[in-house]
């Protein structure tokens, strides 16, 4: 099966890279994908989190600035959250650099996941920078359904997505 891919996106750097896979939107149902955990088990995200209400947040890589702040504010705001709720980071990071960032920032409260094997999850969502092999940022949030109900591409790698509107989209599919 041929991917779609597509240029004019997103700049690494100075540069186009070529985005391959579609871009979820609002109204459609979650595509399923596996991931690794930090202790390199390999999950199926949806089914490992089936009845709650997820936030999936694609990083280019935690040893960035952007990233490494992105992930501690999503811990952090996942303190104040109902545990029907589960904020999973995704990366194309090895788990062992997952597991160190972890240790390092205190991250308790992140379902932390690598998608560095198949790139299956950047695939599938549309953020698999083919070049770079890394993973565009974008969040999404998916209801208890496996329905997408938000859905945020942000333009350049550099920007930060609007935290209060994700949280406020997840806490909105809780009460439904």
């Amino acid at each position: 099966m041929t991917m779609l891919e597509r240029q004019g996106i997103i700049k690494f750097g100075a540069n186009d890279v070529t985005v391959v896979g579609p871009d979820i939107t609002p109204g459609q149902q979650a595509p399923e994908f596996r991931a690794h955990t930090r202790d390199w088990r390999t999950i199926s995200v949806l089914a490992e989190t089936a009845g709650k209400v997820r936030v999936i947040a694609a990083l280019p890589s935690i040893d960035t600035p952007v990233c490494d702040l992105e992930g501690q504010k999503f811990n952090e705001a996942a303190t104040a959250l109902s545990d029907d709720i589960v904020i999973v980071t995704i990366s194309a990071d090895l788990p062992f650099a997952q597991q160190r960032w972890c240790g390092d920032h205190g991250i308790e409260r992140l379902l932390v996941v690598s998608d560095h094997m198949d790139m299956e999850f950047g695939k599938k969502y549309g953020c698999l920078m083919k070049e770079v092999r890394l993973l565009r940022r974008a969040v999404f949030v998916v209801d208890r359904n496996d329905n997408v109900v938000y859905a945020d591409y942000m333009k350049a790698l550099g920007d930060e997505p609007n935290y209060s509107e994700v949280l406020e989209a997840a806490k909105a599919a809780l009460a439904r």
